[in-house]
């Protein structure tokens, strides 16, 4: 197993020291000892869309159209598991597995929209498009189907067929079933989908209770619903899910979502996006702690407020430095886009920017003591049509305060801004990886053209060089770089 995961390994830092070795030798080209393995899928089967590596073990699971891989680290395919097509119409809800459909059924793709590593229990979470959005639950060694929970409507997580509409974050425990948080777009569908909820991981793949909601009652449930009449202000809202994570005693995402603002000097209101982080406690089973900031970056007047992507790292003791805080304390490196209007056809000038999440934090906690003074209103893009007053309440908050039955769910209006470290005029950056190497934090930005661009080691005297990286998914490959740099970093060599 050890060999199999250094075998990548090497292959990873060959392809990382010729890049050292690019700048080094002042732009000549190096030769690297073996070529750049690859794999593409049968021909016309549609492009892939998630990829996990298992940290223990350094295998892929690859998620694509109707398949998933799992490879070795030579890339060679070890097993395939079919996951469609199959009769089905995106009209059918409940799925016809569940009651009888009058709507057409056709030959159907399932496009794969989420794949976790569950490591307590051994298998992967494969979650696709078919029948509203059924999972799989896959046992790591062979893909064989431990389960696919269909019979309740909590089984179904997301009827958006784009591959990158859902989110999950595991909450895992010692002693009792994992949490999942899911977080997804409901394309028009409020009344069917939560926008966020958290769902029980129960050891057993195939019991009733897998997927169900962590807590439900007639009155109170873990998930969040979008109000049905915030469609009538903006018809086409969603939120959109860029990133998610876990850190302390909370679990976060990063989002993308419309609003209607009025211009300066203007009468008249024009949508624009927000791109905000939102925040859970763990624990919070009633989803009383909801609260979400917006976060933005801005560099020599102009505006980047597209979010594009986001990866959780450390500071490292240098960046630490400058920053003036720990180590040790989370840093988010943030892709941002320029402007606010185009979600769909970004503009190509883009920046790189961090975020001390401490200090998000403390913006959150600063906004949740104010709430609960009785000012202002909640404040929530999304309930705008309400517009509820903060209720006045005697007490203190702490740096993990997990909200009450009242101030919830709760905005802040005022944008945190990230540090600018790096902007990119032409080849708009669309993913971005950090990791800490000796004492440096280094960042690895993919661009819309198929380049990977090295930023770092020091900031905010920054050096950054690029090379071509023709991986099929571009969104993919932090979670494949974040495991295989940290074993590259310890330094070893290459035979």
């Amino acid at each position: 197993m050890l060999g199999a995961t250094w075998s990548w390994t090497c292959l990873i830092s060959h392809l990382l020291l010729s890049s050292v070795t690019l700048y080094i030798a002042r732009q000549q080209l190096p030769h690297p000892k073996r070529p750049l393995l690859t794999f593409t899928g049968d021909q016309g089967e549609g492009p892939f869309n998630h990829l996990v590596v298992d940290e223990r073990t350094g295998q892929i699971y690859l998620g694509a159209v109707n398949r998933i891989y799992k490879l070795a680290s030579d890339m060679k395919v070890l097993v395939t598991h079919q996951t469609g097509p199959d009769e089905d119409n995106p009209k059918c809800y409940p799925p016809r597995i569940v009651q009888t459909c009058n709507e057409p059924l056709t030959p159907t793709n399932n496009i794969n929209k989420m794949l976790l590593i569950d490591y307590k229990e051994n298998r992967l979470i494969a979650c696709g498009s078919l029948y509203q959005g059924i999972c799989k639950l896959l046992r790591l060694d062979d893909l064989f189907k431990l389960g696919e929970p269909f019979h309740k409507k909590e089984h179904y997580l997301s009827g958006v067929n784009e591959s990158s509409s859902v989110f999950g974050v595991i909450v895992s425990y010692h002693n009792m079933d994992d949490k999942l948080f899911i977080a997804t777009a409901v394309d028009g569908k409020p009344e069917y989908f939560p926008t966020i909820s958290s769902r029980k991981l129960t050891k057993n793949s195939e019991a009733d209770g897998m997927f169900a909601y962590v807590f439900h009652d007639e009155f109170v449930a873990s998930m969040i619903k979008i109000p049905s009449d915030t469609f009538t202000i903006i018809p086409d809202f969603d939120i959109y899910y860029i990133y998610g994570f876990s850190s302390g005693n909370f679990v976060y995402f990063l989002t993308l979502q419309p609003e209607m603002i009025s211009p300066p000097g203007s009468t008249t209101k024009e949508q624009v996006y927000t791109s905000k982080l939102v925040r859970l406690c763990k624990e919070d089973t009633a989803f009383n702690s909801y609260v979400e900031v917006p976060i933005g970056c801005e560099k020599n007047g102009v505006e980047y407020r597209l979010l594009q992507a986001a990866y959780l790292s450390k500071a490292g003791s240098i960046l630490a430095r400058s920053l003036g805080i720990s180590p040790e304390d989370d840093i988010l490196f943030t892709v941002f886009s320029k402007g606010q209007k185009r979600k769909m056809k970004s503009l190509d000038e883009s920046a790189l920017c961090i975020f001390v999440l401490k200090r998000i934090n403390d913006r959150i906690k600063e906004r949740l003591q104010s709430c609960y003074r009785g000012e202002g209103t909640l404040d929530l893009a999304w309930l705008k049509v309400k517009d509820i007053p903060c209720s006045s309440a005697l007490l203190t908050i702490d740096d993990n305060f997990c909200g009450l039955d009242m101030n919830a769910p709760l905005g802040v209006s005022v944008m945190v801004r990230g540090f600018p470290i790096f902007t990119e005029d032409r080849d708009r950056m669309t993913s971005v990886i950090a990791y800490v190497y000796k004492n440096h934090s280094l960042a690895f930005v993919g661009t819309k053209s198929g380049k990977l661009k090295k930023v770092g080691p020091a900031f905010p005297n920054l050096m950054w060089f690029s090379l071509l990286w023709r991986l099929g998914v571009l969104h993919a490959w932090g979670q494949f770089y974040g495991t295989f740099l940290q074993h590259w970093s310890g330094g070893e060599g290459c035979l």
